[in-house]
């Protein structure tokens, strides 16, 4: 009987985590597993791209590509309702998807993201605009596009959240943009973040925060925003303070696996309690059950870098498992992640768990290293060859 690999999500996690395994498997043992990738959507998405959607920078259908034509040969795609997976039994080992079909797994992996939910702040899905997602992307360029000065606020509403640098390149962007455009004069920009820093990661809120500055954003921490009222165009935060806007772009909450939650694996926001090192579940680490990427309850960043480094650990060690080898690989909490800081300048975060990033300063060099990753992705990290 062949052994039996369930991948949950093709998202950058999910489909580093298929090619790399395939490509670890040789000879006879390739042949006698089956590895398959259920996924609602048919087409791979590059996220880090919606940043620049509102900016006209990229179009939408240029960060998109048919899944099936991401993965190695001999790779199983189901998408669609043969692809959405609405039940698990982790006793049985059995998933079921919304065809009505049952399918049998030996090894599962949790690659499924995570998703915006905006009804958890009032006044959000009326008051707010982000882009966290393609069609929300575009309904802020229209936004952008007719803006023609005033009060813009953004921010993030509430932590965690995918690719944490974002909502302060949007800022730096934003104000990039509005420079450009002679309307940065006739603008306001306040910029808002839960805790007592603009960033979580102390070395990259020192050298975010004087650029904020330096740039006239006025910065609002300890703002965890509370309600909008979109009538009022009024945001308010927990902490008592209000603000005005003509246009807000707040990161919306965000919550982990919806099938994780129904299925008893995670916690009350869908976050998987997933081990450090190994990636196994907690609580179900004899099942032969992993999670990576955005999610999983791992105190690193929610982003493609973290999943595709955890990707090929779980392949590494589902591997050597199937040629009866101890697992000799470990995930150590790597991330490589770049911050935009716009007039074609960005920098870049290295870090683990033993090791804080030191991010360098702001130059054209680590500018042009993140176009070259957003125009050579789809060759390097979905085949799994870094």
């Amino acid at each position: 009987m062949h052994t039996q690999v369930a991948i949950i999500g093709g998202g950058v996690g999910g489909t580093v985590t298929a090619n790399r395994l395939i490509k670890s498997l040789h000879g006879e043992r390739r042949q006698t597993v089956d590895i398959t990738i259920y996924e609602t959507k048919r087409m791979h998405t590059y996220q880090p791209g919606w940043l620049y959607v509102p900016f006209s920078q990229f179009r939408p259908m240029t960060i998109t590509r048919p899944e099936v034509r991401l993965l190695h040969e001999g790779i199983i795609l189901k998408s669609g309702t043969e692809g959405t997976v609405t039940s698990l039994d982790t006793n049985t080992k059995t998933l079921v998807t919304a065809d009505g079909i049952s399918h049998r797994y030996d090894y599962l992996i949790f690659a499924t993201g995570a998703r915006n939910v905006p009804e958890e702040v009032a006044g959000y899905a009326e008051g707010s605009d982000h882009f966290y997602s393609e069609e929300a992307a575009r309904a802020l360029r229209a936004k952008l596009d007719a803006f023609e000065g005033g009060v813009i606020v953004t921010g993030v509403s509430s932590i965690p959240h995918r690719c944490p640098p974002a909502p302060l390149e949007f800022t730096f962007l934003l104000d990039d943009m509005l420079r450009k455009q002679g309307l940065r004069e006739k603008t306001e920009i306040h910029y808002v973040y839960p805790i007592n820093r603009v960033f979580p990661i102390e070395s990259v809120a020192e050298l975010a925060a004087p650029i904020l500055e330096e740039r006239g954003i006025q910065v609002h921490t300890f703002f965890n925003v509370d309600e909008i009222h979109p009538e009022k165009k009024l945001v308010t935060s927990l902490e008592g303070e209000e603000l005005s806007y003509d246009l807000l772009v707040l990161t919306p909450p965000h919550q982990g696996s919806a099938l994780a939650k129904q299925s008893g694996i995670s916690d009350a926001d869908g976050w998987i309690p997933t081990d450090h090192h190994t990636l196994r579940v907690k609580g179900y680490e004899d099942a032969n059950i992993f999670a990576i990427g955005d999610s999983t309850d791992l105190p690193v960043s929610k982003s493609g870098a973290a999943a595709h480094f955890e990707g090929i650990v779980v392949a590494e060690t589902i591997a050597d498992e199937l040629r009866g080898r101890a697992p000799a690989h470990t995930y150590e909490g790597r991330v490589v992640c770049f911050l935009e800081t716009g007039r074609n300048q960005a920098s870049i975060l290295w870090f683990d768990y033993k090791h804080p990033p030191k991010p360098p300063k702001p130059s054209l060099f680590w500018h042009l290293d993140k176009t070259a990753l957003n125009r050579f992705y789809w060759e390097i990290i979905p085949p799994a060859i870094a």
